[in-house]
C-alpha cells in the first residue's frame, strides 16, 4: 500500500464536511461493479473508498486499485481491512490536489486500461469530474454514483433546465449514459436526495474536433455559464474574455452566434467554434 498506518483501528462515523454517505446495500455495490466491466487486466481509480465496501469488490476483480481517501481517520481502518491485499494503493490525499497524470504514470503501466469506479462525494462531484475530464485522457470509462440532479445534468441537452458547463465538458470528452436511479435509503447516514449511477465512456464514438486551445475552450465554457440568466456576451465581459462590448459583438458575429444568445442555448460544437475564433483573435484573459 502507498500508506501504512499501524495500531488498532477505532470506531469512525461519517463526516458531513467530507460529504460521507456509506452504501449499505451489497447488491447495489455488485451492480455498480458489474457495469464497469472490470477484468484482471483493468486498473481502477476509486475516489473516497470510505469503509471499503466497494473497494473490496473492486480488488477482487481488478489488477490494481488506486484509492484516494481524504479522511485520515479512515486510513487505519482501510489498512487493517485490506492488509492481506497486494493490489491496493491507498493514498491519503485530497483528489483535487493530486496531479492525476503523474500518479497514473507512477502507479500504473503505460498501456493500462484505466477505469474510475466511485461513489463520489456529492459536495465536490463537479470539481472532481471536471478535473479528470480537463486534465487527463488516460481513462477509458468512468462509472460513478452522483446526486440524481447532477446525473441529469451530465446527460442533458441544450435548452434544457439541467444543461450547464459540466454538460458540455462531459459531451466533449465522453459518451454519457444514465444507468439507474438509487434510492437514498441505501446510504448511512441517509442523505436528503436520491442518487444515480452514470457511465462515461472515452473516447467518444464520434469525437469533436479538438479546439485550437483546449484550455481556452474549457475556461470559456465555465465563464459562459458564470451567471445563467445573463447573456453569453455579458458573461464574457464579466469574465474578462473581452476588453469591451464592441469586441464581444465582433467575436460573436464571427462565430455566427446571436448577440443576445445565452449559453444554455448553444451546443458543444458552437463553443468549440467560439473558442477557435477567440484563439484566432487572441482574445482571452488567460495568462
Amino acid at each position: 500500500m502507498d500508506k501504512y498506518v499501524s495500531g488498532k483501528t477505532k470506531s469512525v462515523s461519517a463526516k458531513k464536511r467530507f460529504g460521507q454517505n456509506f452504501i449499505t446495500d451489497n447488491n447495489l455495490l455488485q451492480k455498480i461493479v458489474s457495469q464497469a466491466n472490470i477484468t484482471n487486466n483493468t486498473f481502477v481509480i476509486e475516489i473516497g473508498p470510505g469503509m471499503g465496501s466497494l473497494t473490496e469488490l473492486l480488488l477482487n476483480k481488478a489488477n490494481k486499485v488506486l484509492a484516494y481517501e481524504i479522511d485520515s481517520d479512515l486510513i487505519p481502518k482501510l489498512v487493517h481491512r485490506f492488509n492481506d491485499k497486494n493490489n491496493l494503493i491507498l493514498v491519503n490525499r485530497d483528489i483535487l490536489e493530486v496531479d492525476i497524470n503523474e500518479d497514473i504514470k507512477k502507479y500504473f503501466p503505460a498501456d493500462a486500461e484505466i477505469v474510475m469506479v466511485s461513489n463520489l462525494p456529492y459536495y465536490i462531484t463537479t470539481p472532481i469530474l471536471l478535473k479528470f475530464l480537463e486534465t487527463t485522457d488516460k481513462l477509458s470509462r468512468l462509472v460513478v454514483m452522483t446526486q440524481l440532479e447532477v446525473a441529469r445534468r451530465l446527460t442533458s441537452k441544450p435548452r434544457s433546465k439541467d444543461y450547464n458547463a459540466l454538460s458540455i465538458a462531459i459531451d466533449y470528452r465522453t459518451d454519457a449514459s444514465f444507468l439507474f436511479k438509487v434510492n437514498r435509503a441505501v446510504f448511512k447516514p441517509v442523505p436528503g436526495v436520491d442518487s444515480a449511477v452514470i457511465a462515461l465512456s472515452t473516447p467518444k464514438n464520434a469525437p469533436y474536433p479538438k479546439p485550437k486551445d483546449e484550455k481556452r475552450f474549457f475556461t470559456l465554457v465555465r465563464t459562459a455559464f458564470m451567471q445563467r440568466r445573463k447573456t453569453l456576451a455579458n458573461n464574457l465581459l464579466a469574465g474578462g474574455f473581452s476588453k469591451n462590448r464592441e469586441e464581444v459583438e465582433s467575436v460573436l458575429n464571427k462565430a455566427k452566434i446571436p448577440i443576445g444568445a445565452r449559453a444554455e442555448t448553444l451546443d458543444t460544437m458552437t463553443f468549440i467554434n467560439l473558442a477557435n475564433v477567440l484563439a484566432d483573435n487572441d482574445v482571452n484573459n488567460i495568462q
